[in-house]
C-alpha cells in the first residue's frame, strides 16, 4: 500500500462547530504520521445535530496550524456558490497552505438537512449538473491567470482577471464525487484529477470504477487519485488494491472529539 495515503474527513457538527478544534486536531494528525484533512461542506444538518461551522474557514485555520497535510472541501456543492468567489477563495486557500489544497465537487443534495430547499438554491439534479460543470469551467479559467470571459448558461464573468494564481499549476486539483454506477460523474471525473465515488460497499465497486477511469482517461492514471471514505476500523488494503490512493477516516455526524483523537492517534493506514 505504497501509494495509498489517509485522511481525516470531518463533520464540522457540534463538538467540530469549532475551527479551532479542528485546527487542533489537523496538527495531532499530521504529527501523528496522517497526509491529509478533508472537511464535509454543508449549512446545516438534520436533528439532532444543531451546530455548523464554514468549511473555508475551518480549512484556513487548518492551513495554518499545519505544514504538510493535503486539505479541502469534501464536498463542496458549487452549484450553491458563486464560481468567481470560489476563484478567489480558493487561489486564496491554496496561497495560505503553500499549495496544499484539493477541491472537491459533487451535485449536492437536499436529503439530510433540506439545505436546498430551505434555502432557495436550486433542487433539479440535472440542472445542478450543468451548473457544476459551468463552474468548473469558470475556475479552470481564472486559475490560469488570464482575463476571463465567460457567458454561460448560469454564470457571466465579463473579462476579470484573477489574480494571484493558485500556487499549484495549471491550479487547484479537483476531485468530482459521485456515486459508482452513475456513469455521468465518472465522466465527469475523467476530465478532473480525481474521483471520490461515494457509498462504496465493497473493493470490487471500486475496482470495476477504475476500469472505466483508465479507460476514459487513457493516459498513465499514475497522478490520478481515487479516494475512498472507509469507517475506522474498516481494512483499507483491498480498497488499495482496487486502484485507490486516498482513505478517508469517516465519521458520522456529530462525532464526539475524543472520538476523533483516539482514530488519529491510532496512526494512519501503513
Amino acid at each position: 500500500m505504497s501509494r495509498l495515503r489517509s485522511a481525516l474527513w470531518l463533520p464540522l457538527f457540534d463538538d467540530l462547530a469549532d475551527p479551532l478544534v479542528v485546527a487542533r486536531l489537523a496538527a495531532e494528525a499530521e504529527e501523528a504520521g496522517w497526509h491529509g484533512c478533508f472537511v464535509w461542506d454543508h449549512l446545516r444538518w438534520r436533528e439532532p445535530v444543531r451546530l455548523v461551522a464554514d468549511p473555508w474557514i475551518t480549512l484556513a485555520a487548518v492551513a495554518t496550524a499545519t505544514e504538510r497535510l493535503r486539505l479541502g472541501p469534501m464536498v463542496t456543492t458549487l452549484a450553491r456558490r458563486r464560481p468567481a468567489k470560489v476563484a478567489r477563495e480558493t487561489a486564496t486557500l491554496d496561497h495560505l497552505s503553500g499549495g496544499r489544497l484539493t477541491l472537491g465537487v459533487g451535485l449536492g443534495g437536499d436529503r439530510f438537512g433540506s439545505e436546498l430547499s430551505k434555502t432557495g438554491e436550486e433542487l433539479d439534479d440535472r440542472r445542478r449538473g450543468r451548473m457544476l460543470d459551468e463552474s468548473l469551467e469558470v475556475l479552470r479559467a481564472a486559475w490560469s491567470g488570464e482575463p476571463v470571459r465567460h457567458r454561460g448558461e448560469h454564470y457571466t464573468v465579463d473579462d476579470v482577471t484573477f489574480l494571484p494564481r493558485p500556487v499549484q499549476r495549471p491550479g487547484v486539483p479537483v476531485w468530482a464525487a459521485g456515486f459508482p454506477g452513475n456513469a455521468k460523474p465518472i465522466r465527469r471525473a475523467a476530465r478532473l484529477d480525481g474521483f471520490f465515488p461515494a457509498n462504496l460497499e465493497q473493493p470490487d465497486q471500486l475496482a470495476e470504477v477504475v476500469g472505466t477511469l483508465a479507460d476514459l482517461w487513457a493516459g498513465d492514471m499514475s497522478s490520478y487519485d481515487i479516494a475512498v471514505g472507509l469507517a475506522p476500523g474498516v481494512d483499507p488494503e483491498p480498497y488499495a488494491k482496487a486502484g485507490a490512493t486516498w482513505w478517508l477516516a469517516e465519521f458520522d455526524p456529530g462525532v464526539r472529539i475524543d472520538t476523533v483523537r483516539g482514530v488519529l492517534r491510532d496512526g494512519p493506514a501503513a
